[in-house]
């Protein structure tokens, strides 16, 4: 039998907007604990994209993010020696960490910019269901789909 439940850590809301969804992204940004170069490079993005589509930055976040959240996902599963990619649904703050690593990691990927533009970007392609975070979500979902035979494993 497992031991104790591993209890959720509070974390608390970013300064500027007072968000813990913004709070999450700035601490996946993070490298090495320089939370401040992190702040920086987020809130910088946040201007640029203030600057390019004159809308609120919050709310083009929000968007990227509920546009790259995959509803489902193929977990292993082994079953009579063979392993089948059983799809499954999911969880909604799985689907949050989810999409904000594809977002930072599309963003990490791009060359010749400096990291606030280049996630400014991905963010503004992901708010407009373009981009290499959405395609990211779009594979996933299509892998789950083909293996959608396998359904009947997930217990």
């Amino acid at each position: 039998m497992r031991s104790t439940k591993k209890t959720k850590r509070e974390i608390t809301p970013d300064p500027v907007y007072s968000s813990v969804t913004v709070a999450k992204f700035i601490n996946q940004v993070m490298r090495r604990g320089k939370k401040s170069i992190a702040q920086k490079i987020v809130y910088g993005s946040f201007d640029i994209i203030k600057e390019k589509t004159k809308k609120e930055p919050l709310e083009i976040f929000n968007s990227a993010l509920s546009n790259v959240r995959p509803l489902l996902e193929v977990k292993p599963k082994r079953i009579g020696g063979a392993t089948y990619q059983v799809p499954r649904q999911v969880p909604d703050e799985r689907g949050e960490t989810l999409a904000i690593r594809w977002i930072i990691r599309a963003a990490t990927f791009k060359k010749g910019k400096s990291m606030k533009e280049k996630l400014a970007g991905e963010l503004i392609e992901a708010a407009n269901n373009t981009g290499v975070a959405v395609k990211k979500k779009e594979d996933t979902h299509r892998m789950a789909e083909a293996n959608r035979a396998f359904a009947h494993f997930a217990w």
